[in-house]
């Protein structure tokens, strides 16, 4: 590395350093706002190269509107609450189209959080319809992904986020055992599956197995964030004490430690997490995610504050420095399920949704 190159990187990283210790509650809640209202505005905007913009149900709007509730929350204005309210009645409380398919249950969540706020049961009752039919019926596919035949079951990490978490809403709502019962053991297929017990992390999906690139294991980022960040909305629903909430803990608690460790000097996660040195370029949607899950896990007594304090404001402070004048988050990879490339000027729904979620945990973390 030459002498300004290294001049660089060693400015970069002070500058983050001043930068993380002086986050301010009211400065999270002002960067959440503009993401927020950026992305309302742009919401029939088209991403990812595609010619027309996602459907209301689709997983990467899904995954928007779990941040944006998040965000609903703390706001303290209630044009979003309105704005989510509106999009389930648009889609008269459906969840979207394919059946058994994981991305088009993600939706669902919103929907139960709805019905939290308004309690009317027409908000869920479509959802606990379609879930109550995928327990009675249960896929007979197997757990491997092959030439993307096999998406009726959880045969790739993005899934972990988009189903478990509603059927442990669906599990507290109803009272119901049974959603927990099915959720547990597919997701321990699911485990069994992709996890690495040497490294704690997930591939991305079976085609990634036993491969290397540059000499190391492929495991991609924002998968990762999306198992991350969803184990996160299934502890929320169990007691500290029960066998979910513990099971979920444990594959948490391993994954928040290797995190910490590969994190890269500038704040984010590369998008092969174990090559930073191979792709350099910030990617803002695993490294969010990750953000979100490190935050609730200190708000949540699981995580240790003065170790890993200091990586969730690196990584603030990273992402905010990604954000344009006008609220746009960028660096944000396309749609896609490895490593790839991420462009200061482009975006995506899911992107907000994941920064929306870690400014929210962080906003409480600072408050209390």
């Amino acid at each position: 590395m030459n002498i300004i190159k290294k001049s660089y990187l060693i400015f970069f990283i002070l500058c983050y350093s001043v930068n993380a210790q002086n986050i301010k509650a009211s400065s999270v809640k002002k960067e959440m706002k503009r993401v927020a209202n950026w992305q309302i505005d742009h919401f029939r905007d088209t991403y990812s190269g595609r010619k027309k913009p996602h459907h209301i149900a689709d997983w990467t709007n899904g995954a928007l509107y779990v941040g944006m509730v998040k965000y609903a929350e703390i706001a303290k204005n209630k044009k979003y609450w309105k704005w989510l309210k509106n999009i389930g009645e648009q889609q008269n409380w459906k969840l979207h189209w394919r059946k058994y398919h994981a991305d088009d249950h993600v939706v669902g969540q919103m929907y139960v959080e709805l019905y939290r706020k308004y309690g009317d049961k027409e908000m869920i009752a479509e959802t606990i319809k379609g879930m109550n039919y995928i327990i009675d019926n249960p896929s007979k596919e197997p757990i491997t992904l092959d030439n993307y035949k096999h998406l009726e079951r959880w045969t790739w990490c993005d899934a972990l986020f988009m189903a478990p978490p509603l059927l442990a809403k669906l599990a507290n709502e109803t009272n119901d055992s049974k959603y927990t019962t099915f959720m547990m053991r597919e997701y321990e297929a699911t485990k069994q599956h992709l996890f690495d017990f040497e490294e704690n992390l997930f591939y991305r999906d079976n085609s990634y197995i036993g491969k290397l690139a540059h000499g190391n294991k492929i495991f991609w980022s924002r998968g990762n964030g999306w198992v991350f960040g969803g184990l996160t909305l299934i502890m929320d629903e169990y007691e500290k004490d029960s066998e979910a909430y513990e099971y979920f803990k444990d594959i948490y608690l391993k994954m928040a430690k290797k995190l910490i460790d590969i994190q890269t000097p500038q704040g984010h996660w590369a998008m092969s997490l174990l090559s930073q040195d191979v792709y350099p370029t910030p990617e803002t949607s695993g490294t969010s995610f990750f953000t979100f899950g490190l935050a609730w896990g200190i708000n949540n007594g699981l995580l240790d504050k003065s170790t890993y304090l200091p990586h969730i404001e690196k990584a603030w402070s990273s992402l905010c420095s990604h954000i344009t004048k006008d609220g746009m988050l960028g660096y944000v990879q396309p749609i896609g399920a490895a490593p790839g490339n991420a462009w200061a000027d482009k975006t995506e729904v899911y992107g907000a949704g994941a920064f929306l979620a870690a400014g929210a945990e962080i906003y409480k973390m600072l408050k209390k």
